[in-house]
């Protein structure tokens, strides 16, 4: 199986999960003429090599109308985040991008994480730079304007969607760090085009790569704290943290945000297991760099290779359940899998004194386990959750859409073990069967029937 590896040794910023994975490429400077061509406004992406503790990769630099977006926190690290801007923060910080800022947060943080950033700290740049912010570039963007400018983009529906589901995790995070609803919050930092060029570049990245499965290893997320408009804030900083939650990640002795919202939230939805590196044949390793430099090389490193063990690690969460109504039940099953259950199921059993119940059950990612049995617990009547560990044997599987007459129509395919499927994702065949009065077997056919092209 096509598997990627992401060390995260020294944590996770946009630009170095986009350099790293730049450098997996065989024609680097054609996917760089493919983002310069996107549209998107004032920007010009670039890289430079960067050399840490003796180890040469790549730099990415993201310049807005000419200028490099830097924190103004210049020390700070450089958070990226977010954040309501009225949080202000507004934030000066700009970003350095290197990190990539993005840190919407409005605190200020300005982080992005040292690393880059170096921002952090350094920053060089003092950002402010420039235009201080005047924010200028910094407009404070909703979460329905960047689905907008993302909606827009000449790129695969799939690398929108991805797109937009990164964002969906940041302004979820945010939404509960400031207490309002995600479509109130304004990105400040990750609302500017530097940071929705880091998106936009790892989703389309991790599209052309295809990886059939990716793994992360435990995250370094830096220690200590960090400066913000309105006061001193741990590290990891809210936000990253909320979307770190059931997440393997250790601190350490370098002081600093070494994980910034935007590196996380890719990792997060990316992620299909975090852990050791897996049994893989190696074919390729890139290297995306921070700016500053520590002790320790300060970058992330993508391992591109065939796994050895087409197996993959599951948990199996499960409680039995007999005071309980259908539709409570029903509720709790789909909030474990808009939370991220692999698969949720019921199975009718008997308990003692003869009560007719239910078994519930839900698969997970061993590092979603915690926070899946806290949901279990949370939504259903039941006293305690049964874990089990296990390994499962899956199909490498991709999806594509596809652009028929009748619109947009997403598909998934499998293949291996001599075997090969495709199938239609449910929610586009639904919408295409009410929109024609049509059954969903009948939109199913004609899915399959009528001419259509790859988006």
């Amino acid at each position: 199986m096509k598997t990627l590896y992401l060390e995260c040794a020294m944590g996770a910023a946009g630009d170095m999960l986009t350099a790293a994975l730049l450098e997996l490429l065989p024609d680097r400077q054609a996917f760089l003429d493919r983002m310069n061509a996107l549209g998107l406004p004032g920007v010009r992406v670039s890289t430079e090599e960067a050399v840490k503790c003796g180890v040469t990769g790549t730099h990415i630099r993201v310049l807005v109308d000419g200028d490099e977006e830097i924190s103004l926190d210049e020390h700070d690290h450089g958070h990226e985040h977010e954040h309501e801007h009225e949080h202000e923060h507004e934030h000066e910080h700009h970003h350095d991008h290197d990190h990539e800022h993005e840190h919407h947060h409005d605190h200020d943080h300005s982080h992005e994480h040292e690393h880059e950033h170096e921002h952090d700290h350094d920053h060089e740049h003092s950002h402010e730079h420039e235009h201080d912010h005047d924010h200028g570039h910094h407009h404070h963007a909703s979460l329905g304007d960047i689905r907008a400018l993302l909606g827009s983009l000449p790129v695969p529906e799939k690398v929108r969607a991805d797109a937009a589901a990164v964002y969906g995790l940041i302004a979820q995070a945010e939404s509960r760090v400031h207490g309002r609803p995600a479509d109130q919050i304004h990105f400040h930092e990750v609302g500017t085009m530097d940071a929705v060029a880091d998106v936009v570049a790892v989703c389309l990245l991790m599209d052309t790569l295809k990886p059939g499965r990716v793994v992360v290893s435990p995250v370094h997320v830096g220690s200590g704290q960090v400066r913000c408009m309105h006061g001193i804030l741990p590290v990891p900083a809210p936000a990253t943290a909320l979307i770190l939650t059931g997440v393997p990640t250790y601190g350490g002795r370098i002081q600093g945000e070494l994980c910034t919202p935007t590196g996380a939230a890719l990792l997060r939805y990316f992620a299909d297991d975090f852990g050791d590196r897996p049994v893989m044949r190696t074919e390729k390793i890139g290297y995306g760099m921070g700016m500053k430099d520590f002790p320790q090389a300060n970058c992330v490193r993508a391992f591109l290779g065939e796994s050895e063990d087409p197996r993959e690690a599951v948990s199996c969460l499960s409680c039995n359940l007999d005071d309980m109504t259908g539709e409570e039940i029903g509720f709790a099953m789909e909030v474990l899998l808009e939370e991220g259950a692999l698969d949720v199921y019921t199975t009718p059993i008997g308990m003692k004194k003869s009560r007719p119940a239910v078994m519930l059950s839900c698969l997970c990612r061993p590092a979603d386990a915690d926070r899946m049995a806290s949901l279990m617990l949370k939504h259903t009547e039941t006293l305690g959750v049964r874990r089990s560990d296990m390994s499962r044997y899956v199909l490498p599987r991709t999806s594509a859409v596809l652009k028929t007459p009748d619109g947009p129509i997403r598909i998934k395919h499998a293949g291996g073990a001599q075997t090969e499927r495709s199938k239609p994702e449910y929610e586009d065949l639904a919408a295409l069967a009410r929109k024609l009065g049509i059954s969903l077997r009948q939109a199913r056919e004609r899915c399959l029937s009528l001419p259509h092209t790859e988006a």
